[in-house]
Order: C-alpha cells, then sequence, then structure tokens
C-alpha cells in the first residue's frame, strides 16, 4: 500500500473544506493523508447542524471564520490544533466503521511516536446515544463527548473525528487538540452566559490537549512527520509526500 501524504500548511476555513471535499470527490488510486492548520481560526458546523446555533457577527468581529463541514458532528474552534483528512477506499475490504478504527490506530501510534507519554492514549470503547444527547445543550459543541473509537487520555477526548461516504470513498477528518483555546467556542454560541459558562465547565472536562498533558509547546512540523510515521507503521505503507502551498 502507499499512502499519499499532503502537507499543506495554514488556510481558510472555506480552502480547507473545499480542498477535503475535493480530494474525496476526484480520488484516483492512493488512500490520502493530508495535514493542515487554520488561518484564521475558525468555527466548523457539523453538515446538518443549524448555522443560528452560533453567534455569525461576533465571530467575524473576532476575525474568526465561520464554516460548513461536508462531514457531520457538531461546532468545532479550529484554532491551537494539528488537523487531519483521510480519503479512503471502501473496496479495500474495510467497512467505513473498521476505517474509523484503523485510522484512530494509526493517529495514536503516531502521537506515540511523538511523546512516549502518550503510550497511555486509549480509544473510546462505548457509542454515545446521540438520539438522547442531541437534545441537550452541550450537542452543539463536537468536543463535548467521545464517540466509538476517537482517541482519550485518561478518559478524556484529545482527538475529535467525523467521517461521510462520498462515492466509492470514506472521508474523515479530525482536529488534534494542542492547546485549550478550543474552549473558548462557548463564547460564540447563542446562549445566555450562565449557560456558556456551565457548558465550558463540562468541556473543560471532558476534554484535554497536548500541550496540557505534555507541559510544553507543541512543535506542529514534529507532530506531523510523528503521525505520518504512524501511518506508515500501523498500515505498513510507503507514503508519497507532497507539500502544497498557495504562495
Amino acid at each position: 500500500m502507499i499512502w499519499d501524504v499532503i502537507l499543506s500548511g495554514e488556510n481558510t476555513g472555506k480552502f480547507n473544506m473545499d480542498f477535503d471535499l475535493e480530494l474525496a470527490k476526484s480520488f484516483i488510486q492512493n488512500p490520502i493523508l493530508r495535514l493542515y492548520r487554520w488561518k484564521p481560526y475558525c468555527i466548523s458546523l457539523g453538515a446538518n447542524q443549524r448555522i443560528d446555533e452560533v453567534n455569525i457577527s461576533k465571530a467575524i468581529a473576532d476575525n474568526i471564520d465561520v464554516v460548513k463541514r461536508p462531514t457531520g458532528g457538531r461546532a468545532i474552534l479550529h484554532s491551537e490544533e494539528l488537523t487531519y483528512s483521510v480519503v479512503f477506499p471502501l473496496d479495500l475490504n474495510y467497512s467505513a466503521r473498521a476505517i474509523y478504527n484503523e485510522i484512530n490506530l494509526a493517529l495514536r501510534k503516531g502521537l506515540i511516536f511523538y511523546d512516549p507519554l502518550l503510550s497511555q492514549l486509549e480509544l473510546e470503547h462505548n457509542q454515545v446515544d446521540f438520539k438522547n444527547f442531541y437534545k441537550e445543550d452541550k450537542s452543539a459543541i463536537c468536543f463535548a463527548v467521545s464517540s466509538k473509537s476517537e482517541i482519550n487520555f485518561n478518559n478524556k477526548k484529545l482527538v475529535g473525528s467525523a467521517q461521510r461516504k462520498i462515492g466509492k470513498v470514506v472521508l474523515q477528518h479530525g482536529s488534534i487538540l494542542c492547546g485549550d483555546y478550543h474552549l473558548r467556542i462557548t463564547e460564540y454560541l447563542n446562549f445566555d452566559d450562565e449557560k456558556k459558562r456551565e457548558i465550558k465547565n463540562e468541556i473543560a472536562e471532558t476534554t484535554i490537549d497536548l500541550r496540557s498533558i505534555l507541559k510544553k509547546e507543541i512543535n506542529y512540523e514534529y507532530l506531523s512527520e510523528c503521525l505520518i510515521q504512524g501511518f506508515k507503521k500501523h498500515f505498513n505503507a510507503d507514503v508519497d509526500i507532497k507539500e502544497f502551498s498557495l504562495q
């Protein structure tokens, strides 16, 4: 197996979501791993999420993009994170659920390459009852709960992912939290101040980031290299790395 790896740096929310969708629609042969960041910071909403859950005018005033993702899930404030996307063909004897699990195992392996302390990372074993969860106010935020196979550290969510079948491929992308700026998502939700504080406290209890775990700033370039190695080892694959820039 050969993986095509795209390192596309920092781009706008619209660019990042359009790029992921185009990778899926124009897929030819090899599985694809893309690693990227967001400039400016951006709130992305799940494909089926109402945009009126977010205070758009405040986001604009704070120079934060707002976009829709082509995948499901709920709102995320993309900030201090490294984002991955994978396009994987469905004709390699993997179900969509199996692909989800295997990708997270590869991510876990890459994170352990970054720092052995992360060997404590585990995949969530339980599946959330989303029908009831979506009745709660905190369900507006993606990182409010871990889904089955997502990556946790000491029962706190570190990596959040979403997936969608497009033709004969699966598009999966997700956020690897590297700092705690994502907690500020509550500032952009259309709730009263008391509810925002309540939800922020809950999210702080259910999520964790690499900087908090490792007690140091994250080297994004080295983290990217380690994740690529994680995919190589887990899938027993070669990689073809492509640097991409708008410049």
